[in-house]
């Protein structure tokens, strides 16, 4: 299988000062013509993606309008569909899915408006936990990452409650539309993907305690680094929660693992990406399968991708539905504990695994 790194072994040998300047600002620096040694990253030489060559090698597309307002037999069909993305590739483009191009362009120019501020003005928004509901940085964790990230990022929790920076002007209203807009699908693929598990249409719902489950809009930005080959955006790694949904600028860099290769992730126009996530994966007792995937950088143009976990309430316990578990061959393989404590597990690289 290809070599990965997973985000909770990267154990701390430097820690981070809050006053770190950002990777962005390093990037634009005249006097920058080599990636500092801080930021070099090994790549694996087996780990280079392949490209897809037919339809049986490409990312499924799921039409969201067809679950909403198509025949009972147009839902069935892509109910099926959902329920083979999930189980053998752990992710799918979403298309008609109801948000607006403009809305998602309008964000992203928001963001790179962010991410333009002052040094300083940024730092007033700088965290160390990762149940800050606004932080600003540039690794995964501040006081615990051995390898500097080639990203800056911007987090907010978006839902139970909405929190956002109040810079720059307009920031929060095309935030908190975007936000809800995003949630409106996973609404609908929540109900589909446990139809397809043979489960009650709110079944998710229900068992995530989704509707007081947490949602979280960041932005991860990635200059243009002089040596890509010798830095990384994002490693390998898969994602908490229930589902994330992701967009971009139109910039490549985003790979997944698919049957132990790397494939590039190129979105087709206003469709959004959707990345199965551990805690899916649990309550599935396996069926669907949390992606691993990572983001590369490159020498050319900034890419940046907005990407929104989705996940269940923080105080709730997730383990696999009883009707997905015999304890003759599908027995309980994953740990039961609270989304809050996986959250805070993660954080301090105490989280060895998902499994029991």
């Amino acid at each position: 299988m290809a070599s990965t790194i997973p985000l909770d072994t990267l154990k701390a040998s430097t820690v981070h000062s809050p006053k770190m300047k950002s990777v962005k600002a390093l990037a634009e620096s005249a006097i920058l013509s080599s990636v500092p040694s801080i930021y070099s990253f090994t790549h694996n030489p087996h780990d280079e993606p392949i490209i897809p060559d037919d339809a049986e090698d490409s990312v499924p597309i799921i039409d969201v309008s067809l679950l909403v307002s198509g025949t009972p037999e147009e839902r069935s069909q892509v109910v099926h569909q959902l329920n083979k993305a999930c189980s053998d590739w752990g992710c799918f483009m979403v298309i008609n899915h109801g948000v607006p191009e403009s809305l998602t362009k309008a964000m992203i120019e928001s963001f790179q408006e962010f991410f333009n501020l002052p040094e300083e003005v940024k730092q007033e928004f700088h965290g160390n936990h990762v149940m800050d509901p606004i932080r600003c940085g540039t690794g995964f964790n501040p006081s615990m990452d051995k390898v500097n990230l080639w990203r800056d990022y911007l987090k907010c929790f978006t839902y139970p409650e909405f929190h956002s920076p109040n810079k720059p002007a307009g920031f929060s209203e095309i935030a908190l539309e975007f936000s809800k807009k995003i949630r409106e699908i996973v609404t609908v693929l929540l109900k589909a993907i446990s139809k397809s598990l043979g489960l009650e249409e709110s079944y998710i719902d229900k068992a995530t305690n989704i509707e007081s489950g947490l949602q979280i809009l960041a932005a991860n930005y990635y200059p243009a680094c002089p040596e890509p080959d010798r830095a990384i955006g994002i490693p390998s790694h898969t994602d908490h929660g229930l589902l994330t949904l992701l967009a971009d600028n139109g910039i490549s860099g985003l790979q997944i693992l698919h049957k132990e290769k790397w494939i590039n992730v190129n979105l087709l126009p206003n469709a959004l990406f959707v990345h199965i996530a551990d805690h899916l994966e649990i309550l599935s007792n396996g069926k669907c399968k949390s992606i691993e995937h990572r983001a590369l950088v490159n020498d050319k143009a900034t890419r940046m991708s907005l990407a929104l976990p989705h996940g269940p309430s923080l105080d709730t316990v997730i383990r696999p539905a009883p009707e997905l578990v015999d304890n003759e061959s599908h027995r309980p393989a994953y740990v039961e504990m609270t989304y809050r404590e996986f959250l805070e597990l993660q954080q301090t690289g105490r989280l060895r695994s998902k499994f029991g």
